[in-house]
């Protein structure tokens, strides 16, 4: 079919195109408005390395040492940190803290899905694994281009409770990067001083009491310090009004997408419905010719 007649047949189906346009946008419509909307919770945090005074720089042998201090990519405590985020034991930090159980529980029970796993029998219950794929599909963490802070935003339905997860999640990360840093400091402190009992050289000595040294300080720092592997630049908060999803946005998308799809979807059926050329009879390149009749 020439493009011509595409377009003719098109045309022809216009009131068609439209009914089924109108019926798109409608039905998205009421999707989009009726969809439940949730709160974002968000905080912006720098990783403790960019200062010179930071935790991981005092721990180190030589203190202020230059170098590295600016690098954008996550590494070091802060690396520790976002891991620890999305962790599984921050996934049970929360079940056993907050009411995130029986929020995916409801979620997971309501609406027509819910309908299907109750009819088929399928578990409505909740448990860490789920807890722990929603932390981690939930949780985005955004590096900012233009600086060396992250963002963390967590969206939840109830404005409360995703502020009070947020903040959770933050001091249970940070918490768990010092008390590692402790208890390495106070392994090796230990060790240093089973060693020094036993030494009887007194160089060896010497040297041993400067690791004791260092690790001693390791430890005391890791304690005293607020901010081993994140510095809260913003602290958690939360929006007033709910803005996932964003229901103008969608709803642009949607009277976009309903013409385009009517059309494509005309386009199709005229195409299907052009029957099939057949075989040519008579002259032209590669037609089969009709003989005359031969007299008896």
């Amino acid at each position: 079919m020439t493009l011509p007649a595409l377009l003719r047949a098109i045309v022809a189906f216009r009131w068609r195109i439209a009914a089924v346009t109108l019926l798109l946008v409608a039905g998205g419509g009421m999707a989009i408005l009726l969809w439940p909307r949730s709160y974002v919770a968000q905080a912006t945090v720098a990783p403790a390395e960019t200062t010179a005074i930071a935790t991981s720089s005092l721990l180190a042998p030589a203190p202020f040492a230059a170098g590295g201090l600016l690098d954008p990519r996550p590494g070091g405590n802060f690396a520790v940190y976002l891991s620890a985020l999305r962790g599984v034991e921050a996934a049970a930090m929360l079940t056993r803290e907050t009411p995130l159980l029986a929020h995916l529980t409801e979620r997971r029970g309501a609406g027509p899905m819910g309908a299907i796993r109750r009819a088929l029998g399928l578990r409505i219950e909740a448990d860490l694994d789920d807890a722990a794929t929603w932390l981690d599909r939930s949780l985005a963490v955004t590096q900012d281009l233009t600086s060396i802070t992250w963002t963390l935003a967590l969206p939840h339905r109830d404005r409360v409770q995703g502020l009070d997860a947020l903040a959770r999640l933050h001091a249970f990360a940070e918490a768990k990067v010092r008390a590692d840093i402790a208890a390495l400091a106070a392994a090796r402190a230990a060790a240093l001083e089973r060693r020094l009992a036993a030494e009887t050289d007194l160089h060896l000595r010497s040297m041993l009491y400067d690791l004791l040294g260092q690790a001693q300080r390791a430890g005391l720092i890791a304690q005293v310090d607020t901010a081993v592997a994140a510095r809260l630049v913003d602290p958690p908060s939360v929006e007033i009004r709910p803005s996932l999803p964003n229901r103008p946005l969608l709803l642009v998308l949607l009277l976009v997408a309903a013409p385009l799809a009517s059309l494509l979807g005309a386009a199709c059926v005229v195409l299907l419905r052009e029957p099939a050329p057949g075989p040519r009879l008579g002259g032209g390149l590669g037609g089969l010719r009709e003989r005359p009749a031969e007299p008896p």
